[in-house]
């Protein structure tokens, strides 16, 4: 969810709940107000009747009180209450409907007996009166309301242009151009602060990822350069016949360290490289046909080995890959399920347009299966293993959107790639 919307549905809600407390508590005055009004009037009309009493010492109906319904009604003994005001329900006469009346009780002595008196005034008026002034209180508040909403959503979008322009220019930023990453200076503090700053790590993650980039070109050539001199000068002090059957061992031991150093060397290149998105040449690739090319190739292999293969493909799977990386993917897989083989095992590669998985035979695995891909996480303990195979597999499928799993049943260990949910 996006942060204007988040922030315009916490403002509604707010905006409603501050607006229906305010209806009631407009509601609860405009109804007080009223009755305040009606009960002073009831007093008004009590006084009048007081007067009448004292003058002529006696009731009777007369048209000054045709306004208000007044009853009289003698009683045993006189009652200590004071005047009340109630609500009572009175029917029509006419229609048969009942009306709402506001009514003042209080005790009145006539002749020296004791009489209860009440004073009743409608409320009809006064009911729709108040509709009247809720309908339109509610109304007016609701127009308000949406315009306050619609105000803010433009406004709030005016605000924060600035701050979606510089997310733009962000998302099209690429470390691997020579451009730098240009923002505008927003009128808005904040906001020219944050172009400010990302100026500045942009301009500092282009320097780093030029020097990183530098570094790992340098030192695949400088690096390369006297470990394939070592190398040649060890093969060369092999062939010689003077040695003895120790320093001939020596060598042979040092030969296969320098070895061991030029494939770490170009391993933890390989994968600087791909963190560095230096390969750009990306292709369309039937993954699953480049792996069947490669078990071919490595036919020889497999019958030295002892291994059969299986290839079970129905349909391409397509990835996107530079064709050198592409190639070192199924070259680790396939490496990784000879060298983890058992005698006379198999390799099956099976494939459609959404997977492809390659499983060998092979012993119980020892260490966490989550660990598998971590570098110089090994099984074997070989030689000519370094530990960086699967990590360079899981490297280029993480930056190429594809998944890799793996997963082992009854001696049987599948790598399958599938695409990630982002690509599909």
């Amino acid at each position: 969810m996006k942060l204007l919307a988040k922030t315009n549905r916490i403002y509604l809600a707010f905006s409603l709940v501050v607006y229906l407390l305010t209806a009631l508590a407009f509601y609860q005055i405009v109804r007080l107000l009223i009755y305040d009004e009606v009960e002073n009037r009831l007093r008004v009309e009590r006084r009048d009747f007081d007067a009448y009493v004292r003058a002529h010492n006696t009731w009777s109906t007369i048209p000054y009180f045709v306004e208000n319904k007044i009853d009289v009604v003698p009683v045993g003994r006189p009652e200590p209450f004071r005047e009340v005001f109630t609500d009572t329900l009175i029917r029509n006469r006419y229609d048969d409907e009942l009306i709402p009346f506001r009514q003042l009780t209080f005790y009145q002595p006539i002749q020296g007996r004791m009489h209860r008196v009440e004073i009743r005034k409608s409320l009809i008026q006064t009911y729709r009166l108040i509709e009247v002034i809720t309908v339109t209180m509610i109304l007016f508040l609701g127009l308000l309301l949406l315009g306050t909403f619609w105000f803010q959503g433009k406004l709030s979008g005016q605000l924060w242009h600035p701050f979606y322009d510089t997310l733009s220019r962000i998302k099209r930023f690429d470390l691997s151009s020579d451009t730098s990453l240009e923002l505008d200076k927003p009128e808005i503090t904040e906001f020219n602060e944050l172009n400010d700053v990302l100026q500045k790590m942009a301009a500092k993650m282009q320097q780093d990822y030029r020097s990183l980039k530098e570094f790992t070109e340098n030192a695949s050539h400088e690096m390369q350069t006297p470990l394939a001199l070592i190398n040649a000068k060890v093969e060369q002090l092999i062939q010689t016949e003077q040695l003895s059957e120790t320093q001939t061992q020596w060598i042979e031991t040092i030969y296969q360290a320098s070895r061991r150093i030029s494939r770490l060397n170009q391993g933890l290149l390989l994968l600087a490289k791909i963190e560095n998105r230096q390969f750009s040449d990306s292709q369309s690739i039937d993954l699953s046909n480049l792996l069947a090319e490669k078990l071919t190739d490595m036919e020889e292999v497999l019958l030295f080995k002892h291994l059969s293969v299986q290839v079970q493909t129905t349909a391409p799977f397509d990835v996107q890959l530079p064709g050198a990386l592409a190639d070192s993917l199924v070259t680790n897989l396939i490496s990784n399920a000879i060298r983890h083989n058992q005698p006379k095992g198999r390799i099956e590669l099976t494939s459609n347009a959404d997977q492809l998985c390659l499983s060998n035979t092979g012993g119980h695995l020892s260490s966490d299966p989550e660990r598998l891909f971590e570098r110089f996480k090994k099984e074997s303990t070989g030689p000519d293993s370094v530990g960086l195979g699967l990590a360079i597999v899981r490297q280029i499928c993480d930056s190429y959107g594809l998944r890799i799993a793996y997963q082992e049943t009854a001696g049987i260990h599948q790598f399958c790639i599938t695409r990630s949910d982002e690509y599909h």
